[in-house]
């Protein structure tokens, strides 16, 4: 189905017609038409316009006003002030458009099917490391941007960038050779849990850091180790995979707790890139796009410069041959850019890293992978910080484990759960809670713009008032609550019905949720679909204490807001299951 024109579209149409006509020498003129407290719409393009006609904007848009037919939409125009046009649409014209949105799957949101291809970079943790509160932002975020983007018709690839490779892991192969069964599990064949797994690795990197600290020979052994491991050793590659195979089972523990979806195909890590290093240190030389300095290879920048006012380059190889994060970033961007076919590249990272990838950015332009066709973005987001407003730490001062925080969401959201629930099993508590948790943990991340620090205060989170995924999911859930009840009444649209003001609030807030879905996606800007859905609800609650749905005065009456209450309920589960978020039936 084609998508459904939102009212104020059809609103701008209207308008953009009636100033052609009343004023043809301007052009295609934009209304400038905006919701507004005054009426449902507010235009005030025509104040610009007087200004370039040099004539009086009253005038003007009175004239426009009498140019506009008599027609079925636009109920009322009012000139106002210095000469805005304040519009109200016509009771029927907002329940014909609802009804329009309700008849379609996608609710009348946009499908671009000439969009292109974006790889998003996110949730990347490091092997043999335990994720902490650092990690939530990247895999939230993410996460989302994916089902948004992939909604609006974008051809989404995901990419996990995970740290699993570098010096470290000399140490712990050569460890493991000398401890050959510091991985071995309890039971031979039997399913390991994430936290085993975690517990295997952190002891064995407790163990082999120690030494490492401790031992000079062993450190020597170690060295030599990363050498092996970047020769392509065999032996030293299968031990290397051992690590990588059991960080993920604790990986994908930590994201199936997150509700998230990660695939092995897509969790393609920095070992991914190494026979591309040399290539890509090569095109850059040999095009003069970086420059050797003190044997390093290295792009410098008219406008990076350090404290003491010298160039601080991004340097791509080392003077002693070794790669960087940036020789690894650079050839990602190769293989998405010729590999993947990619038109945008996303990267999902923390803002505190917008320098490196400005540098690595603007090399990969200078270079030609980047141009006018293929742009590169990042969705910077800012720090979790603790109820003190300071980064999040344990009391002893230690980085937040990730499980802690999500096991403790969930704790409190089933408490929340049992509080409110009346004929809800014990099984049927646990489901919710850790839908409630979850997802209150998302939707504090979600509804905050990613470029700013944000305060991770779990109370506030499961609160059942204020502007927090609860309050959304049991706004869901009592819709469907009222549903069951309504009998043989079922919801359909009314036209010819006069609308309470909350009702027209409500309905006119629905009919933005295609433009709000497309802004959000447009700006990689997932909190503007959360502040849409928290006014939803809001909206919704106002309704539901002005406007008695089964007991209303009329059948007709009845059924027309339970369609308002069915098309409310249908636009939450989307909205909020494109942030990754689960709407229970009954809470």
């Amino acid at each position: 189905m084609a998508s459904v024109p939102s009212l104020a579209s059809t609103v701008q149409q209207r308008l953009a017609e009636g100033l052609s006509a009343a004023l043809p020498e301007a052009g295609s003129a934009d209304p400038l038409l905006r919701r507004s407290d005054r009426a449902d719409f507010q235009a005030n393009g025509i104040l610009a316009l007087a200004k370039r006609l040099k004539g009086n904007p009253r005038e003007l848009a009175t004239k426009v006003v009498e140019s506009i037919p008599a027609n079925d939409v636009l109920k009322e125009i009012e000139v106002s002030g210095p000469g805005f046009l304040n519009i109200t649409v016509s009771d029927a014209a907002i329940v014909e458009t609802l009804a329009a949105r309700a008849a379609d799957a996608r609710l009348g949101v946009p499908l671009n099917e000439a969009a292109g291809t974006t790889v998003i970079d996110y949730a990347q943790p490091n092997v043999a490391k335990e994720m902490h509160v650092g990690h939530l932002r990247s895999a939230v975020i993410g996460a989302a941007m994916v089902e948004i983007l992939e909604f609006t018709g974008e051809t989404v690839v995901r990419r996990h960038h995970i740290g699993d490779w570098g010096t470290q892991f000399g140490m712990l192969i050569q460890y493991l050779i000398e401890h050959p069964h510091e991985l071995d599990h309890k039971a031979e064949g039997a399913e390991v849990s994430g936290e085993e797994a975690m517990s295997n690795l952190n002891r064995l990197y407790k163990a082999s850091r120690a030494l490492f600290d401790a031992d000079e020979e062993f450190k020597t052994r170690a060295r030599a180790r990363v050498v092996d491991l970047q020769a392509g050793d065999e032996e030293t590659l299968a031990l290397w995979q051992r690590f990588v195979d059991e960080s993920k089972i604790y990986f994908y523990s930590v994201f199936d707790k997150l509700d998230m979806d990660i695939r092995d195909p897509d969790v393609v890590g920095e070992s991914g890139y190494n026979d591309m290093l040399l290539e890509t240190c090569r095109i850059l030389e040999e095009s003069g796009v970086a420059v050797r300095s003190e044997g390093a290879l290295c792009v410098f920048f008219d406008d990076v410069k350090g404290p003491d006012g010298n160039p601080v380059p991004l340097i791509v190889q080392k003077s002693d041959g070794g790669f960087g994060y940036a020789a690894t970033d650079l050839s990602a961007i190769r293989d998405r850019v010729g590999n993947l076919k990619a038109s945008t590249l996303l990267y999902v990272v923390d803002a505190r890293q917008s320098l490196h990838f400005k540098m690595v950015f603007e090399t990969a332009r200078r270079a030609g992978w980047l141009n006018d066709e293929v742009k590169a973005v990042q969705l910077a987001f800012g720090t979790v910080l603790g109820k003190d407003g300071k980064p999040f730490k344990t009391r002893e001062g230690e980085t937040v484990r990730l499980v802690d925080l999500l096991d403790e969401a969930i704790d409190r959201a089933s408490a929340v759960v049992r509080g409110k629930a009346q004929d809800l099993t014990e099984q049927e508590i646990t489901e919710r809670g850790a839908q409630v948790g979850i997802g209150a943990v998302k939707y504090a991340d979600l509804s905050t713009s990613a470029a700013r620090d944000y305060k991770f205060d779990l109370d506030q989170m499961v609160s059942l008032n204020g502007d927090t995924s609860v309050y959304l999911q049991y706004a869901y859930a009592r819709i469907q609550s009222i549903l069951r009840k309504a009998g043989d009444a079922k919801p359909a649209a009314h036209p010819e019905l006069e609308l309470a003001p909350s009702e027209r609030a409500l309905g006119l807030h629905l009919d933005g949720f295609g433009e709000a879905v497309e802004e959000t996606a447009a700006e990689y800007a997932p909190h503007k679909l959360a502040a849409y859905l928290y006014q939803v609800a809001s909206l919704y609650t106002t309704f539901y204490s002005e406007c008695p749905v089964l007991k209303a005065d009329t059948p007709a009456q009845v059924e027309n807001r339970l369609f308002l209450c069915d098309l409310t309920a249908r636009t939450l589960q989307q909205g909020m299951a494109l942030l990754g978020i689960r709407t229970p039936e009954r809470l």
